[in-house]
């Protein structure tokens, strides 16, 4: 991971050099590795996208705890990652999953992407649900201790 490469290699070469923004974060998209489905955009540092390649398991970095996680930790629904790529310039991931446990999203949905946005009209925009049955109870799965 090194930020002296060309831009011919980082576009075209085989080394891994991520381009972290200038929080050190890059954004991952995970995708279920049998349907296609999107199921969540997070980002990860580079200790993230070190654990992540090393154990096969996702690992990402919460922005609003300031602080690494590994999906599946509290709530048990790990995804093990089935493939990894990176885009053109290196400055996002993905990662398409096996998701274990019913859902990826913390409101208790399979996948975060559970609202459409009507485009073509104008006005006020009002979201629409879409695939948007919870699949497990957050509370009962993000039980904080007594």
């Amino acid at each position: 991971m090194s930020d002296t490469i060309s831009k011919a290699d980082l576009e075209e070469g085989r080394s891994l050099a991520p381009k972290f923004d200038a929080d050190g974060l890059i954004t991952c998209v995970a995708t279920d590795v049998w349907t296609g489905d999107v199921l969540m955009v997070a980002h990860m540092n580079a200790d993230a996208l070190r654990r992540t390649i090393e154990t096969g398991e996702a690992w990402y970095y919460s922005r609003s705890r300031q602080a690494l996680w590994k999906k599946g930790e509290s709530s048990g629904h790990v995804q093990r990652v089935k493939e990894m790529r990176v885009d053109c310039d290196q400055d996002a991931v993905w990662i398409k999953v096996e998701q274990f446990g019913p859902g990826a999203c913390h409101t208790g949905r399979r996948s975060c992407f559970y609202r459409s946005v009507p485009v073509g009209y104008p006005g006020t925009v009002v979201l629409e649900f879409r695939d948007a049955e919870r699949a497990f109870d957050p509370n009962a799965v993000y039980r904080k201790p007594d």
